[in-house]
Order: C-alpha cells, then sequence, then structure tokens
C-alpha cells in the first residue's frame, strides 16, 4: 500500500510517496502538475492521499486524488492523541500541525522544538506530554531581504542563495546587508533554541524547510549543536501519519 502525501507551500509544491512508514519517492515542484500527479498515481498505485496547502485554488488536483484514492481531507481537526491548547485552532497552518503531528509520532514521551525555515520561519514546541500551546511565527530570511529593500529609500535588493553558507563581513554596502540579515537570524534561531534548553535540557530540535541547510551549519559550533537534527521531510511526514491514523480510526 502507498500513500501519497503534497505539502503546497508559498514557494514550492513538495509530493512524497511513501510505503508505510519508508518516503520511497520525493520531488518538488514550482507549480503543481495534476498530469505529474496522475503518473505518480499510476506508478506506484497509490491506494491513499491527503494535501496541506497555503492554497485554496487546488481544485483540479484535490479532484484528481478524490476520483483515483481514498482521499483524506487533512484539517487541525484530525488530532492523534496531542492536547492542543491553540486558542485559535481554525488559523494554525496546516504545515504546522502537521510537523506536531510528526513529532507526537516520531518521538512519543520526547519534548521536540520544531523550527521550519521557509518563506516564514516557524517554531513550535510539542512537550514530552504530548501538549501543545502554540509558537512563533517571524520572517523568513528573503523576506527580510526584501524588507529592507522595501522599507528604505536608497538601500538594494540583496540576492542571497541559500548556498552561500558563510555569512560574509560587512565591508560594504551590499555585504553589511548580508552580514545583518543572516547573522541577525540565526541569533534569532539560537535565542530561540536557548531558551528551550533552558527549559528542559534534553529537548531534541528538528529544523525543516527550505533554508535548514544553513542554520544546521550556522549551528554547528554551538553547546547543544548534537541535539540539533536536520529533517527535511518533517511536514511530509506528518501528512503520510494522518493517513495511517485515519485508517486505524476506521478499521
Amino acid at each position: 500500500m502507498h500513500n501519497l502525501v503534497i505539502d503546497i507551500g508559498n514557494t514550492n509544491s513538495k509530493i512524497a510517496v511513501f510505503k508505510s512508514r519508508t518516503l520511497v519517492h520525493f520531488e518538488s515542484q514550482t507549480v503543481l502538475d495534476s498530469r505529474r500527479i496522475a503518473e505518480l498515481l499510476e506508478m506506484f498505485k497509490v491506494s491513499s492521499s491527503t494535501v496541506s496547502t497555503v492554497n485554496e485554488d487546488q481544485a483540479a488536483v484535490i479532484a484528481l486524488l478524490k476520483a483515483q484514492t481514498h482521499y483524506i481531507e487533512f484539517s487541525t481537526r484530525i488530532n492523534p492523541g496531542i492536547k492542543n491548547h491553540y486558542k485559535t485552532i481554525s488559523t494554525l497552518g496546516l504545515d504546522r500541525w502537521a510537523e506536531v503531528i510528526a513529532a507526537q509520532r516520531y518521538y512519543p514521551g520526547v519534548a521536540v522544538f520544531m523550527i521550519d525555515a521557509g518563506t516564514c520561519i516557524t517554531y513550535d514546541l510539542l512537550s514530552s506530554e504530548a501538549e501543545y500551546f502554540g509558537g512563533s511565527i517571524s520572517l523568513g530570511i528573503k523576506m527580510r531581504f526584501q524588507a529592507l529593500n522595501h522599507y528604505t529609500g536608497r538601500l538594494p535588493l540583496v540576492e542571497w542563495k541559500n548556498e552561500e553558507i558563510a555569512i560574509p563581513e560587512g565591508s560594504d554596502t551590499h555585504h553589511a546587508i548580508q552580514n545583518g540579515v543572516l547573522q541577525g537570524v540565526v541569533n534569532e534561531v539560537e535565542g530561540f533554541i536557548a531558551g528551550q534548553f533552558r527549559k528542559d535540557n534534553k529537548v531534541i530540535v528538528l529544523i525543516t524547510g527550505g533554508d535548514a541547510p544553513f542554520f544546521m551549519n550556522q549551528l554547528k559550533g554551538c553547546n547543544f549543536a548534537n541535539q540539533v537534527y536536520h529533517e527535511p521531510y518533517l511536514v511530509l511526514k506528518g501528512l503520510n501519519e494522518v493517513i495511517a491514523f485515519e485508517y486505524v480510526q476506521k478499521n
């Protein structure tokens, strides 16, 4: 039995096929292509599917999944045993909730602090007692560069690729912007993690999202580095756990 899960974000759509808990296929698309989805459904003989999306305009893909698979409509109402104290559950991002579900299913009995470094940077904690109170939402790296350009008269828009691991010295305006944005966001992430370790030094930190490799490199020298892990498929794993949970509930 194969499951197909899709995480439609602000920038890219991530598609994964799982056999039980084993990831057997992954790809990323800038524009979600229903023809490619149909190919994957046939290729892997997919039986179940679900989608997490920030974009409501995905009717064609969802109609295809409903027609050819057992489609599970993912929402924050699906809860495999997490004590959710979030006050506005209807506005909780589905990607964040999928990450919390993944943490609960993969790390039972352990406090897990999740950092999703994408268009925005989100911080969420699931306690060792599987309690979720919410978290924080901050500007992503590229958004910070864009804001400096947009809200000033003379500062240029500085392009940055996350393959550029090192933070440059601010020896000119271009590099001063890079240094300020990158060092500032690293200090922010370090500060959030340090705050969690002051409360619980056994907490596990999972970093996901497109800019995760940059942060993993910057955090190498920290005294908590051995408890920080790169988890590139965290949302997708959570979506796959939703399918497994719904299957158990109905059988």
